[in-house]
């Protein structure tokens, strides 16, 4: 079981998105804004990140080079879930400074695996 913060302004995908990686045995903290994620990221100091990157009250650029600055957090994986194009939200994720993408609508099937892949050893960010 893997802790997972998930930072998404959008109620609707913040609630499918917990219940699919719930149901696959993960512990999910939601936050619907910038501010408060960070909190709960270093509060809680999880596995995976997933950040939406166009959030309300900070972008994700932003909250994920706050992240990164944190000693504790140089283990947790960073994720962009976003709704941008896929070609365009690789080329931000990886100059943000994240460790990959999952890009929205996701597919509910394999949302979970998905987001489990991005903490296995083989996983290369390079490759992503």
């Amino acid at each position: 079981m893997s802790r997972i913060v998930l930072i998404e302004d959008n109620v609707n995908n913040a609630r499918i998105a917990q219940k699919l990686l719930n149901r696959a045995g993960h512990e999910v903290v939601t936050a619907e804004d910038g501010e408060t994620g960070l909190e709960k990221v270093l509060e809680l100091t999880p596995d995976i990140v997933l950040v939406d990157l166009g959030l309300p009250d900070v972008d994700g650029q932003t909250v994920v080079g706050m992240m990164r600055q944190q000693e504790s957090l140089k283990q947790t994986r960073i994720i962009a879930f976003t709704a941008w194009p896929e070609a365009t939200a690789q080329e931000m994720a990886l100059a943000y400074g994240c460790d990959g993408v999952i890009t929205k609508p996701i597919d509910t099937r394999q949302f979970a695996a998905q987001v489990v892949a991005f903490l296995k050893p083989q996983f290369d960010q390079t490759t992503s």
